[in-house]
């Protein structure tokens, strides 16, 4: 049976859709039964310490990586290593490449990569699958066009030149907090990523390979023939040639050898990344930074027994899954984030407050708040610790997206200490408020980390350098601000108000950094909109809420393609799926969209592709890591979104009807 027909396998509802103001014959009498299934299917995956944690999958340069840092340090499992070429090979596209999301056109660096990780696993250059590899890769451009990061580690083999990378001197570590540059002038990430990646460009390891495991036939014309520095701009006076300026400096001087600050340096960058191993699952908890820590430990000397690097390849290691005859990697884990969608999602389909389950999730939740400084007080300087982070443990790196859906999870539960309870949201609440950037919005590590020049940096292509504010987040802090009371006359509710009317789209929609992409923002900022009180007539609603009426599909559900990042006349398109239709619903019942049949058909697609144990199946990526460079597929998206969707209908039908 196809179940994206409009007309598969919703028995009376499909039969029948006599549509009245809003209304399918029959649709509220089945929301019940599957808002109990859902409920028990996301119950069953709760851990016995009270919290979730789905997969989070990525694309498969996490494999490839995987297999290069093993090669790298001489560590290499070939059991291993073949599950995790099998998993690579899994997903090569039709045209031989490799794409960094589900049914995405092939990238370049993700090919190069998960070609060279197959020949680092023992696959040779006449296998079918990279013949067909490399006829795209070329067709690509071939292994000059790949990212900085790619190049770096193609370097570690002597697959690319370390000349013409682009620098990242270990100095950056030294540049003062007040200086127009330093490294918490870019996102909480990317100094994770760079500052052990500095360490290793400084040191330059090199691992030599067998001729036939390289790449060198991946290169347009041949290694030798080929522009490996980056172009200048034909713009001669702009920032690109600026830093490229610097870049061609910083090289002149690592080859007369003027560094008269380096090993000050490589042991500043050391200092500062042993102290963020403490209190966290690895360097930043995320996998680039986790997987350059371990590398810049070795190139410092550290030996494969010692206990820091012992306990880095144990937190790396963490993040393999096996199975059967396959092996992937996850970027991090989602422990936090997970509990606190699910609790309230739970808390709103009617779990009691006090249900020891969720009292359970909620004992578990609060022991992870952040009582110490970390680096977003280098910006705020007079905010108190209280956020919660993405992971198990990251004390460093607590989120305002987090700390706030936190805040909104715990107000759908009551702790048996509420004191401790109320004190522990109180402190998020604070040190949320005191994170809100200069523009009036929210950003997600770091407040006012929002200087756009530092894009032009040429090691910053992997698109992801700032952390500016976002209206989801934003949208998000003004529904938990409501929660607690406050209003519209708040002086950071104005500010923040203002500034979702100055990012909205001429179309009406908003922009979703952290989901993908035009559905999510809208959906948030709507609800953060009404729940804070604003007139659901107000145009810029009125206009948002006809775009996702808009962009609906045939089949009632909503679903747009990470290809909207990179092409934003793809907003609001692409197949259905349970997440992104259950933020368009959430989004039409915030501006009190029950007439229409827009809702009544989104929920009619969600009942119909529920399946019969209460779970939703969700091929695609519907969450972003760094647009155009990096996405994500939260594997608990497609059961605690459309729970909370249908729930949220069931509540406002049964208010009409009274």
């Amino acid at each position: 049976m196809d179940t994206n027909s409009p007309d598969s396998d919703i028995g009376s509802i499909a039969s029948a859709p006599q549509l009245r103001f809003g209304k399918i014959d029959g649709l509220a009498s089945r929301v019940g039964a599957a808002m109990d299934a859902a409920r028990k299917l996301l119950f069953s995956g709760q851990h016995e310490d009270g919290y979730w944690c789905g997969e989070l999958e990525a694309d498969t340069t996490l494999e490839s990586d995987y297999i290069l840092l093993h090669t790298l340090l001489g560590t290499g499992d070939p059991d291993r290593f073949r599950k995790a070429a099998n998993w690579i090979i899994q997903h090569q596209n039709d045209d031989g490449g490799w794409s960094i999301y589900a049914a995405g056109p092939s990238n370049i660096s993700a090919s190069v990569k998960a070609y060279f990780g197959l020949k680092l696993a023992g696959y040779n250059a006449d296998h079918p699958v990279l013949q067909r590899a490399r006829k795209k890769i070329i067709e690509l451009g071939g292994v000059t066009e790949v990212n900085t990061f790619t190049k770096i580690y193609l370097c570690f083999f002597g697959q690319y030149d370390y000349d013409a990378v682009p620098a990242i001197p270990p100095e950056i570590v030294l540049f003062p907090n007040w200086f127009w540059f330093n490294i918490y002038e870019i996102s909480s990430w990317s100094r994770a990523i760079l500052v052990p990646l500095s360490i290793c460009y400084a040191k330059k390891p090199f691992k030599k390979i067998p001729r036939e495991m390289g790449v060198e036939e991946l290169f347009v014309g041949g290694m030798q023939k080929s522009r490996m520095h980056l172009r200048w701009s034909k713009k001669i006076v702009s920032w690109r040639n600026f830093f490229l300026f610097l870049d061609r400096m910083t090289h002149w001087f690592e080859r007369v050898h003027i560094r008269p600050l380096r090993s000050i340096a490589l042991t500043s960058a050391e200092k500062w990344m042993l102290e963020r191993f403490e209190m966290s699952d690895g360097l930043g908890a995320i996998y680039p930074s986790m997987m350059n820590a371990i590398i810049a430990l070795r190139c410092q000397g550290y030996s494969l027994d010692d206990p820091q690097l012992i306990r880095a390849l144990d937190e790396f290691e963490k993040l393999g899954i096996e199975e059967g005859e396959t092996f992937r990697m996850q970027p991090c884990m989602s422990p936090v984030w997970d509990t606190a969608y699910a609790m309230f999602a739970l808390g709103e389909s009617g779990v009691p407050a006090n249900d020891p389950r969720m009292v359970k999730s909620a004992d578990w939740i609060l022991q992870k708040q952040v009582r110490t400084p970390g680096d977003w007080q280098i910006k705020n300087k007079t905010g108190k610790p209280g956020g919660w982070y993405f992971e198990f443990n990251n004390e460093f790196y607590p989120d305002v997206d987090d700390s706030a859906m936190v805040c909104l999870a715990l107000s759908r539960v009551e702790h048996p200490n509420g004191r401790y309870q109320r004190e522990s949201v109180q402190r998020a609440i604070d040190w949320i408020l005191s994170m809100q950037c200069k523009n009036g919005g929210w950003a997600s590590f770091d407040k006012d980390n929002d200087e756009m020049v530092f894009q032009q940096v040429p090691f910053a292509d992997h698109n992801a350098m700032l952390d500016p504010p976002t209206v989801d987040i934003t949208g998000r802090i003004l529904e938990m601000m409501a929660t607690y009371g406050y209003d519209k006359n708040h002086p950071a509710v104005q500010r923040a108000i203002q500034f979702l009317r100055n990012e909205q789209e001429p179309d009406g929609s908003w922009f979703g950094r952290w989901g993908v992409n035009y559905i999510y923002g809208t959906a948030l900022v709507l609800r953060g909109l009404e729940a804070i009180g604003m007139d659901n007539h107000e145009p810029c609603i009125q206009q948002a809420a006809e775009w996702l009426r808009m962009v609906q599909n045939p089949d009632g559900g909503w679903g747009e393609t990470v290809g909207s990042y990179d092409d934003p006349n793809l907003r609001g398109i692409g197949p259905s799926t349970p997440s992104q239709t259950a933020w368009a619903i959430l989004g039409l019942l915030a501006v009190g969209d029950i007439r229409s049949d827009s809702v009544a058909r989104g929920v009619a697609y969600l009942l119909r592709t529920q399946k019969h144990d209460g779970s939703w199946d969700e091929p695609f990526f519907t969450g972003t890591g760094f647009p155009r460079v990096f996405y994500l597929k939260y594997h608990l998206y497609r059961q605690y979104f459309p729970l909370l969707a249908l729930t949220t209908y069931a509540k406002v039908m049964e208010k009409t009807e009274n």
